[in-house]
């Protein structure tokens, strides 16, 4: 993924946005468009990792706070 530096959710993000736009394209080979198609999956558990990361401090803030908001992902429906 993107050289193995360390990214911020934004360059994630950025990337992944790249990563879709050339696989939409429909102009890569096969092998490239499985290469891309593998690293958008990653930059995905990358930044669903990040956003869950914030989801969690975000709770224990609010918790401290004294007013605990629990979080509802999509995937908890």
């Amino acid at each position: 993924m993107a050289g193995k530096k360390k990214l911020s959710f934004e360059e994630a993000l950025s990337r992944l946005e790249e990563v879709i736009g050339l696989l939409e394209n429909n102009r890569c080979e096969l092998e490239e468009s499985l290469s891309l198609f593998q690293e958008g999956m990653e930059l995905v558990k990358f930044c669903r990792g990040k956003l869950a990361e914030a989801e969690k401090k975000i709770s224990i803030l609010v918790k401290e706070a004294g007013e605990f908001v629990a979080f509802e992902s999509e995937g908890n429906s």
